[in-house]
This record gives C-alpha cells, sequence and structure tokens, in this order.
C-alpha cells in the first residue's frame, strides 16, 4: 500500500507543539521513562503520545532494546527538525520574555578544555553581573559532539579551541567562528611531582616521567606530538590520556606526572597555587581559541551580550608572552 504525500497543512492540524516536546525528550533520553519522569507525565501518557506521532507519519519511530528505545531511521529524520523547531521555539520565549520583562533569557554554552578553566568563568561573571537574570547552561564536550549539537541548535555557542581550516570538522557543518586569541601549550605538575629544578634544559630530560597527554582524538594531541617529535624524541611510555580537567588536576595532585595544558587554562589553577608551570625551552602552539555560531541564524538578544562579554573576556585572558 502506497503511503500518501503529507502536506504542511496537514502537518499543521494533526501535529500538536507538546507532541513534538514529548518526543524529543523520548529521543534526548532514549528512554520513555525518564522522558515521563522529566516531563512530570505517566509513562501511558507518552507512551500515547508515541503511537499518535507513528500514526501521523505511518511508520516507527523507535523501537526497543534492553536499554530503551532506539530511533529508527524515520526517527532520526523527524529529531533533526524537531530539535531545531525547539530551539526556534526557545529563541521566540527569549525574545518575548526580553521584550515584556527586561534583559532575561537562557544562553546554552558548549566548551572545550582551553575556554572551561579560565575565559569562560571571565565571560559567565560578566555577564551575570550586568544580566543576572539570564540563564546560562554549560556543557562541556569535544568537538566532534559540541558542533553538531551546535548545527541543530541544541547549543547557542561553542567557546573553545576552533578546529583547522583543512580538517573535515571545520566545515561539516553551517557555522562561523570568530578568532579570540592565539593559544600555546605548557607542561604542567602538582604538588605530587616533588622538587623540581628552577628550569628544565631540554624535554629530554623530563622523557622518562609519567605523563598526562590529550586523548588520540584530540587535535590537541596532534600539537603534543609535534612538540615531542619537534625535540627528537618519542612519546612517553607512561601515560594517562585524558581530557577531563578535574581527573587531570586530581593526578597531578596526588602522583608525579606531568600534563600538557593550554597555557591561559593553566594561569587558572596557578594562580591558585594548584600547579606549577614548567620553565621549558620547548613550546607547543596549540592553535586558536575563539567561539562557533550557527550561520545565518540571528542570535537571542542574551546570546548577544554574552559574545560581549567573551570578547572583553578575552582581551582580560590573552597569554602573554610570560609563564
Amino acid at each position: 500500500m502506497q503511503a500518501n504525500p503529507l502536506s504542511e497543512i496537514s502537518l499543521i492540524r494533526r501535529l500538536k507543539l507538546n507532541q513534538l516536546m514529548i518526543f524529543e525528550r523520548v529521543l534526548e533520553t532514549r528512554s520513555v521513562v525518564r522522558a515521563a519522569n522529566e516531563m512530570r507525565l505517566t509513562q501511558p501518557a507518552v507512551t500515547k503520545v508515541i503511537h499518535e506521532l507513528e500514526s501521523c507519519f505511518d511508520g516507527a519511530l523507535f523501537s526497543r532494546s534492553n536499554r530503551g528505545v532506539v530511533p529508527t531511521e524515520l526517527g532520526l529524520l523527524l529529531g533533526r527538525r524537531v530539535k531545531s523547531l525547539m530551539a526556534e521555539l526557545r529563541y521566540m520565549t527569549d525574545e518575548l520574555n526580553d521584550f515584556r520583562l527586561g534583559t532575561s533569557g537562557h544562553v546554552i554554552v558548549g566548551t572545550l578544555i582551553s575556554a572551561s578553566a579560565r575565559l569562560l568563568p571571565r565571560a559567565i561573571a560578566t555577564l551575570k553581573a550586568r544580566t543576572p537574570n539570564v540563564l546560562v547552561t554549560v556543557r562541556e564536550g569535544t568537538t566532534a559532539h559540541l558542533f553538531p549539537a551546535l548545527a541543530t541548535g541544541d547549543l547557542d555557542i561553542v567557546v573553545g579551541r576552533l578546529p583547522e581550516r583543512e580538517l573535515p570538522i571545520a566545515s561539516a557543518f553551517p557555522l562561523t567562528h570568530e578568532v579570540l586569541f592565539d593559544e600555546s601549550l605548557c607542561a604542567v605538575v602538582g604538588k605530587g611531582y616533588g622538587a623540581l629544578p628552577e628550569r628544565v634544559a631540554h624535554l629530554s630530560e623530563l622523557a622518562d616521567s609519567p605523563w598526562i597527554l590529550p586523548t588520540p582524538d584530540s587535535p590537541a594531541r596532534l600539537a603534543a606530538e609535534h612538540l615531542f617529535r619537534s625535540a627528537g624524541l618519542p612519546l612517553p611510555t607512561d601515560i594517562v590520556e585524558s581530557l577531563s580537567l578535574l581527573t587531570n588536576i586530581g593526578l597531578l595532585l596526588e602522583t608525579p606526572r606531568i600534563a600538557l595544558m593550554p597555557r591561559v587554562a593553566a594561569r587558572q589553577f596557578t594562580d591558585a597555587g594548584l600547579l606549577r608551570i614548567l620553565d621549558l625551552p620547548e613550546t607547543a602552539a596549540f592553535g586558536t581559541v575563539g567561539f562557533s555560531l550557527r550561520s545565518h541564524k540571528e542570535q537571542s538578544a542574551a546570546c548577544r551580550v554574552f559574545i560581549e562579554c567573551l570578547r572583553e573576556a578575552a582581551q582580560a585572558t590573552a597569554p602573554d608572552t610570560g609563564a
């Protein structure tokens, strides 16, 4: 039996926003139970909505598994559009509240390690001082996870290291990038390392030490590999691969490891007395730090104010020539 084509009018008449909101939560949580709990609905009510949508689109949206529900090809197709629709609804809500109540709204920020320790906290502090009613949500992840979320509207902005133009991820999504400053990697240790000379003449003096390096899928790993290769050294054999700031700092405080960290981020912890930056003759370029936005999409009033705060914070946190 051949399915009849859909039309905009038929969808408008048959679909309701609350149905799409429920579908989006099931898609995001991969669970009818969790979606029902988040939306304060009963499980049968959520199941009924999914069945109504499946009837509307003449196909299954999810299949059941031992771990919950898995979207079908139709479910994934619908999900991409529903995420964008929910993002536009959130933008409209922010703009209406801004018009009715004054400066308010919600900014959802994706962040990478290069921004999460110093640049982003300063920008958020400035934003909250100016517009305390703006809600800020921060989500940490890798570029591979954050850029798709930004493209669909799940995030308003991504702050951190910008990918090189030649990398596929740089042009895989319709995004616009703005450079804030150039960044470098530095080697840091914590009190777990013990006594350390004031200056290390060559990286080879530390080659046998245990290290913490960025994960292989991170662009920062390429910079780390280049640092050792330029010094004529292989990568250390005793390494932990991690992009988790909390995990890395915990290891540095408890064990005699050396870590590579963006200099701006490292300064936040050296100022607090938690870490020490090693005085190495070798340096590694980390790349450019900036922010990314969806192309051809007007930003909400709250996001525009946040971008202003981000630029100001970048001027205050940009790395200098000293350690």
